[in-house]
């Protein structure tokens, strides 16, 4: 007799995941989609290269790769960024799990354990080109110890994408700080922890793809071909990698925070925007300017900033090459 169904069994729909095993020995990668489950070119973008897998069209030759096309089956639903809180916050084990992303949490932290490698696709509110996400050099510090750093980087630069960003936790430290000085409640630096920092945690290493618009079908186009680009650079099928180009490599190390309401953007910026020192770049809700401290990029520029949150993120071009 089947178990009658309870009303948290309709609240947390199960997570699927589709698995590709090679007959020869291979590193393990994992594929996530829809984290935010109004960010659909990831299922969109998985879902081809899971058909072309079933017809033959790629080959698995080596290794595995697991697909989780909804990460986030409650948002996805909703077709809302969150079920109950931001999904790539705070990702930990939860011995007592509360609310939805919690017990998503537990499951998601597990298939990291597994695998060796992290695609995470998203997209973004706006207009912009397409980025990735990565992460630290080589250390033994204590905010994000790491030992993948050639390995990691290699693998974004294979994704497709020409703009390439490093510096999230640095920053999210910094956004902490200022939060401090205006008298805000605090931040855990552990809220700087997602998908890819806990795949780091867990001893391998991982990327955060935006692929663009949430509603521009080429983003669906740029996550499919990340993916296809992914499973050739690490030799999981036999395809032929793609060949190495030069990327924009920005370090992400500065921030404007809104301090109080009225603080703002000032211009129509893009993520990935060269911006020349002196540029106005956000105005105080009294009338005064801030300007680029110095030539660089502008990143995550939010005309709805809330105060404590980011107006936007500055950056400088990196020594980092991919």
């Amino acid at each position: 007799m089947p178990t009658q169904q309870t009303p948290q069994d309709q609240i947390d729909p199960p997570l699927e995941t589709i698995r590709f095993h090679g007959l020869k020995a291979g590193p393990k990668l994992l594929v996530f989609g829809a984290v935010h489950g109004n960010e659909t070119c990831g299922p969109n973008a998985i879902a081809r290269v899971v058909d072309d897998c079933r017809a033959g069209r790629v080959n698995i030759a080596r290794g595995e790769v697991t697909f989780l096309p909804v990460a986030n089956p409650k948002a996805y639903r909703q077709n809302t960024r969150e079920g109950d809180r931001n999904l790539n916050r705070d990702l930990r084990v939860r011995p007592q799990p509360v609310v939805n992303e919690d017990r998503i949490g537990n499951r998601l932290t597990a298939l990291l354990e597994q695998h060796d490698m992290l695609l995470d696709v998203h997209s973004f509110t706006g207009e912009g080109v397409p980025f990735v996400f990565f992460g630290p050099e080589d250390n033994r510090g204590s905010l994000e110890p790491f030992r993948h750093a050639a390995a990691e980087i290699a693998f974004a630069g294979c994704l497709g994408v020409e703009l390439m960003i490093h510096g999230w936790l640095d920053i999210y430290v910094r956004l902490i700080a200022a939060r401090e000085r205006l008298n805000l409640p605090r931040l855990a630096v552990t809220e700087g922890f997602g998908t890819t920092e806990y795949m780091r945690f867990a001893g391998g290493y991982g990327v955060t793809l935006e692929c663009g618009r949430h509603d521009d079908p080429a983003s669906v186009e740029v996550g499919y071909r990340a993916i296809r680009n992914v499973l050739a650079h690490l030799a999981l099928t036999d395809e032929a990698p793609p060949a190495p180009a030069k990327r924009t490599v920005v370090h992400m190390d500065d921030l404007v925070i809104c301090e109080v309401e009225g603080d703002r953007v000032e211009g129509s910026w893009k993520t990935g925007d060269r911006v020349a020192k002196g540029t106005p770049i956000a105005r105080r809700a009294d009338g005064t300017i801030v300007t680029m401290p110095r030539d660089g990029f502008i990143i995550f520029p939010n005309p709805k900033a809330k105060p404590g949150e980011g107006i936007c993120y500055l950056g400088v071009e990196s020594g980092r090459a991919a």
